[in-house]
């Protein structure tokens, strides 16, 4: 490992426990500690008069606030609207967008298995279905991703649903040659987006995609509880959200389509408020330091991984293929389907032994080790991942 980087230099930022070895801020990324205290100090602004702020002040902070986020990710304030997470905007694409008997979704072999329910619940209530292409083992080519989803598409392909990066595999998709292409063949796209704010330049205005669904509590390390969905143009018109409230301005404004989901209930909007925080953060240290630090981390992970572990990549070792975030293939370890309902023995030892926090995913029925690399993470930390999965192998043998 190079000496190119001082690895503790970020680290007092956050206050973790300092008992564990933390690998998976891409599943659950902790807000650095300014981030957590700008979050506290909206919610006791908010306690000290609640009349006030939701009647007089909440709709002007979160204006300022989209428009922060917005000029961040490359799009306008008023084209997105902050919501707990990707899972809820992406259950308001597919509770609005209209489908028919027949209707065709497709999404392929690497989106979350999450989304995949969303839709496969909205494909059937419409008499619609889900289609799933799927991908090569292993991919050189972006082409190859474009091709193996253009491949599955019919005339009865209403909306491709697609990860910018995605979940299990953490390879970063060709959005940008799949946008272009669905907008040749006039077919819309609703891009899954939490793993790529911040871990890449986004610009979402550029891709022109229909709808873009983020969660902004893992690599942009905001709290948890921030995510936002992107809509564009006339798609705006007329959507709903999936908790019905008054659906208008509490501070008596004009009508917008915000009104409909900034209001839903009595609820705290500090982790949407603390947003600018978390973006002021990594703008100061640096966001190419952030990327470039995160991702020569995680490529030394998946050196040692491929070398000691006897890992099979998935992808091609460029920052093209993966950023902070990087999966290797575990060929030697059982799939988790041999242990239904419980944390595959791997996982369980590595946090009950050595307090290790990192995803053991069952991908394509096989186990993977994923390792999700931030400002705090460390090639020591990565060192004692690889032992204590070598220890665990020669146990088993």
């Amino acid at each position: 490992m190079t000496a190119e980087f001082h690895w503790s230099e970020f680290t007092p930022e956050w206050t973790l426990d300092p008992g564990t070895t933390y690998l998976n801020h891409g599943s659950f990324g902790p807000p650095a500690d300014t981030v957590r205290r700008e979050r506290e100090r909206w919610s006791e602004t908010l306690c000290r008069n609640p009349m006030d702020f939701y009647l007089r002040r909440m709709e002007d902070e979160l204006d300022t606030a989209s428009n922060h986020l917005g000029k961040f990710i490359g799009c306008r304030g008023e084209d997105l609207v902050f919501v707990p997470n990707a899972t809820t905007a992406m259950n308001i694409v597919a509770e609005n967008f209209p489908l028919e008997t027949g209707d065709e979704v497709l999404l392929n072999d690497h989106e979350y298995g999450a989304v995949i329910r969303i839709w496969g619940r909205a494909c059937s209530r419409a008499g619609a279905r889900t289609v799933l292409a799927s991908t090569p083992p292993e991919v050189i080519t972006p082409q190859e991703i474009v091709d193996a989803i253009f491949n599955r598409v019919t005339p009865k392909t209403k909306l491709i649903v697609v990860s910018h990066i995605t979940s299990a595999s953490a390879l970063i998709f060709p959005v940008e040659a799949i946008c272009r292409e669905a907008r040749a063949r006039k077919i819309p796209v609703c891009i899954d987006g939490p793993h790529a704010i911040a871990m890449r330049d986004v610009r979402i205005a550029d891709l022109k995609c229909d709808f873009y669904c983020g969660s902004l509590h893992k690599w942009l390390a905001a709290p948890f509880g921030a995510g936002f969905l992107y809509v564009t143009g006339a798609r705006k018109s007329g959507l709903r959200p999936n908790l019905l409230s008054w659906g208008r301005s509490l501070g008596g404004r004009p009508m917008i389509w915000k009104d409909e989901f900034q209001w839903v209930g009595t609820a705290d909007s500090a982790p949407y408020l603390s947003v600018p925080s978390a973006i002021a953060f990594l703008e100061r240290i640096g966001l190419d330091r952030f990327r470039d630090q995160t991702h020569a981390l995680a490529r030394f992970a998946r050196q040692r991984i491929i070398e000691d572990l006897d890992g099979v990549p998935i992808s091609p070792d460029s920052p093209e293929w993966y950023g902070s975030m990087v999966t290797v293939r575990l060929p030697w370890v059982a799939s988790r389907a041999a242990f239904p309902n419980a944390f595959h023995p791997l996982q369980k030892f590595l946090w009950d032994e050595h307090r290790i926090e990192v995803p053991i995913v069952n991908w394509r029925d096989e186990i993977h080790l994923r390792v999700s690399c931030h400002l705090y993470n460390s090639p020591e930390q990565i060192d004692r991942l690889v032992e204590s999965v070598q220890r665990w192998r020669g146990a088993q043998n």
